[in-house]
């Protein structure tokens, strides 16, 4: 149905053309909102009747006239219909919707799929300190960052995955400390444990059970290896720099395991370290002093962040000489575009928001050819989790949190991705653990993959060749339920383009489950193995090319696509 529809798109460009110069370019279709109303849709008369100083609904009749004698719309129009004030609602043929059965069938995991485009994009998520477990926020970000880069891949994109981390700071040297107490035999609640000064009633350091793993591996003098470095401890619990790139190694590795369970892989691990090490950050300071972007204030050095849209300008070197954290930002999407990534996409968490202006305006302000806009920022918000009907906020693995090992340990990993892809990104989520393990219809995970199992059922106790169905007529496929099925599967291709543009993986569990009910209602109005062989055979066909749509789109999320539940 694709080339049906881009036939037809041809067609209505060509005499839009005609009738204005210019106008073919804008040539388009919809879908009708309702079903009955046709299968696709053109605004185009209202479009050019203004222009044209025409009647819409008359321009209309004109372009149904004139539509239905082209040898496209001839072929697989059956009708054209006028509506309104002068929409025009175009029905297909039942042959032309069976089109996308044999498109499906002949591009199996790349239908779907859009040509290469020769471009680049860079997307940033997880990017978590190695302070701790990953949380469940993580693993939405996770999860986000994902299925963002699957939607770009399949739109011809070569999609490059960073995950960016502090291994030096403050929260460091926190963890150095609290591993350090530890090793010497101290827990939380000791009259030693430290408290932040400035705030007592508050724990400074960390005290979840993990830091004492850490400690006991240190005094063990063992090795640790992460994807990104590898440290053995000296064992001598007042060797601090010791304790401390131990305890980073160590908790990457952790981070490590989280992401391997959750069936994730990053292609480059960059360390905001690095950008003090290599000079980049004084360096964009410099550029940014030269340029004329920044004055003196108060003993601290200030961006003109006003100048490119900020509520307020910023400060960016403290009294103390410091920086603010938001200046290496600017040197790290510096080098960002100077890598070759002309797009970039950040996936962070709502608190972020408030970084998205000062580092376009450090950007700008640096001139050195970035675009307006860039980068890209995809916010989200944190995760609920509730299990037996109660809030769970505390995890003994972390202390104070819920982590993304845990929710996956608890449900699985195609629960865990499918449940935090199904909002979009800036909505409160509320993660509920007894759904996620339930098998019945209520779970989206569970209703999506038992239909494809289903397919997968019908196809083993038919037992042919799924290949050989490419060729077999398709004629009996006729029934509102399969014409609606076969309706639905060519609108893969353009939600996955939507999806992308618009940073959306939740799209694509809507459309999933949108095709396993249009699936099941299929399924129970249509016996599939039947005794007509033409028939079982269409049918066989039909219910094959939803199975490969089915995996496709899970792939896209990370999900698996089991053939047996």
């Amino acid at each position: 149905m694709l080339s049906v529809k881009n036939e037809l798109l041809e067609a209505l460009a060509a005499t839009l053309e005609k009738l204005s110069p210019g106008a073919g370019a804008k040539a388009a279709f919809e879908s009708p909102k309702v079903a009955a109303h046709g299968d696709l849709a053109t605004t185009a008369a209202m479009q050019l009747a203004k222009p044209l100083k025409l009647n819409p609904r008359q321009l209309a009749e004109t372009l149904r006239t004139e539509l239905l004698s082209q040898a496209p719309f001839a072929r697989w129009v059956q009708d054209i219909d006028i509506a309104g004030p002068g929409f025009i609602n175009i029905r297909l043929k039942p042959e032309s919707k069976q089109q996308v059965v044999r498109e499906v069938l002949a591009k199996g995991v790349q239908f779907g799929d859009q040509p290469s485009n020769g471009q680049r994009i860079l997307v940033e998520f997880v990017s978590a300190n190695p302070t701790g477990p990953l949380h469940v926020g993580h693993g939405r970000q996770a999860a986000l960052g994902d299925a963002i880069c699957n939607l770009f891949a399949t739109q011809g994109w070569k999609v490059h995955r960073e995950f960016y981390y502090n291994d030096a700071g403050v929260q460091i040297q926190t963890l150095a400390n609290s591993t350090q107490l530890r090793a010497k035999g101290f827990k939380p609640g000791d009259n030693c444990w430290p408290v932040d000064p400035e705030n007592p009633l508050s724990k400074a350091f960390y005290n979840g059970d993990y830091i004492q793993d850490i400690a006991d591996d240190f005094l063990a003098g063992k090795t640790v290896a992460a994807d990104d470095r590898s440290f053995t401890a000296s064992g001598d619990v007042d060797d601090l720099e010791s304790i401390r790139n131990f305890a980073v190694a160590y908790l990457r590795r952790e981070q490590d395991k989280d992401l391997q369970a959750f069936n994730l892989k990053f292609d480059e691990y960059y360390l905001e370290s690095s950008l003090y090490t290599s000079g980049r950050v004084d360096q964009t300071v410099d550029k940014l002093v030269a340029n004329g972007k920044t004055y003196e204030k108060d003993g601290a050095l200030w961006l003109q962040s006003t100048d490119y849209g900020d509520d307020k300008d910023r400060v960016m070197r403290k009294q103390d000489g410091s920086y603010t954290y938001f200046v290496p930002d600017v040197a790290y999407h510096i080098s960002k575009w100077e890598r070759g990534f002309t797009k970039v996409v950040n996936i962070q968490g709502t608190d972020h928001h408030g970084t998205i202006a000062r580092v376009r305006a450090g950007l700008q302000a640096a001139d050195v050819g970035i675009p307006k806009g860039y980068p890209d920022y995809v916010l989200h918000t944190m995760v609920r989790v509730v299990k037996g009907g109660e809030e769970v906020k505390i995890s003994k693995r972390a202390g104070s949190y819920v982590t993304l090992r845990d929710l996956i340990e608890w449900t699985s990993k195609d629960a865990v991705r499918f449940f935090l892809l199904s909002r979009k990104p800036d909505t409160e989520y509320t993660f509920d653990v007894d759904l996620a393990v339930a098998k019945n219809n209520d779970n989206p995970v569970y209703y999506v993959q038992y239909a494809y199992a289903r397919i997968c059922s019908v196809l083993s106790t038919w037992g042919g060749d799924v290949s050989s169905l490419q060729s077999v007529d398709l004629s009996a496929l006729q029934s509102p339920q399969a014409l609606a099925l076969m309706l639905l599967l060519a609108k893969y291709p353009e939600m996955l383009t939507a999806a992308a543009q618009d940073f959306a993986p939740h799209d694509v569990t809507f459309y999933l489950r949108e095709l396993a009910a249009c699936y099941h209602s299929y399924y129970d109005a249509e016996r599939i193995l039947v005794d007509e062989e033409a028939v079982k055979l269409a049918r066989l066909a039909l219910v094959a090319a939803t199975a490969q749509v089915l995996h496709n789109g899970l792939a896209v999320l990370g999900v698996g696509a089991p053939q047996k539940m």
